[in-house]
């Protein structure tokens, strides 16, 4: 029951195959692989790959499957383009080839999608299977309660961008709180994607090229101890903007059952409520980075 644990167990997925990593496929599963295998596994979540990519990770993967029954198969989510229906077929076809292990085990469980607006999000949940867990990306605008609205009972979950490798693409932390409350309000689960390479709030190169500029980042414990404490402490929205602002690694507090930052608290239970039914994950190009981070901070 260690919060650290709790907090951290599943929380990455790992998005090796886009920007600014851009890896290509053939590394991207070689790394998946090697991250499955390391000790630092239990922080591990989802591959993340385009549908139209899955062939090319089926080529790719194929040494690297598990192909006894008893094993875990690898479990992917799927970025949805413009055709969903055709989409949805293909990811059908996928996982019924990798249902049998001499295929290799793989499963795309959950998809990512673009949220569009309100009726763009009724009409995908009348053809996205229940199989299929959809998140829908919100974009930064006016209408967030609008888009989260029309996701609240229906099974469909939300999905934030932190960041990119321009200084646009990353939010405010006004946006990011809002969509958080937004979210906590309507009982509609979250994950978050870009721009969260490093634990706390500070400043980065953008890019990994030598000239790259650099710019201030969301941290991933700011961001999922802000959705938990909303969630589960009743975190007022500015004191959520004030914690996503946060940049001392020292004034988050762990505990032996606890997680603390300033007068907010949680136990190790309401925290696993959080993380398993609310705050999900987050897409990250590079596992290794934000595990390394965790190390010199002393957080793992």
């Amino acid at each position: 029951m260690d919060p650290r644990r709790i907090l951290l167990t599943g929380l990455i997925d790992y998005a090796g195959l886009f920007p600014p990593a851009r890896l290509d496929m053939s590394t991207a599963v070689r790394n998946y692989g090697a991250y499955r295998s390391s000790p630092d596994s239990w922080m591990l979540a989802r591959f993340i790959s385009p549908v139209a990519r899955l062939s090319e990770f089926e080529r790719n993967a194929a040494p690297l499957l598990p192909r006894q029954p008893s094993d875990e198969p690898w479990p992917i989510s799927a970025i949805v383009g413009e055709e969903l229906d055709r989409e949805i077929d293909a990811i059908f076809e996928f996982n019924r080839r990798h249902s049998e292990p001499e295929n290799g085990l793989a499963v795309v469980d959950t998809i990512e999608l673009r949220a569009g607006g309100p009726r763009d999000i009724d009409r995908a949940m009348g053809i996205i299977p229940e199989q299929l867990t959809p998140f829908f990306e919100v974009p930064p605008g006016d209408d967030i309660r609008g888009l989260i609205t029309a996701m609240a009972g229906t099974g469909a979950h939300a999905k934030i961008r932190c960041g990119g490798v321009t200084h646009d693409l990353f939010p405010s932390s006004e946006f990011v709180a809002n969509f958080i409350a937004c979210c906590a309000a309507a009982e509609v689960p979250f994950k978050a994607t870009a721009g969260l390479h490093h634990p706390v709030r500070s400043d980065h190169p953008l890019t990994y090229e030598p000239e790259s500029p650099s710019g201030t980042m969301h941290g991933f414990l700011n961001v999922f101890l802000a959705a938990a404490m909303i969630r589960r402490a009743n975190m007022t929205i500015p004191d959520a903007i004030e914690l996503l602002e946060e940049r001392d690694p020292a004034e988050f507090r762990f505990g032996d059952e606890t997680i603390s930052w300033k007068q907010y608290s949680l136990d190790a239970g309401r925290l696993a409520s959080a993380r398993e039914s609310f705050a999900i994950a987050f897409g990250s190009c590079s596992f290794e980075e934000p595990v390394a981070d965790l190390r010199s901070l002393r957080a793992i």
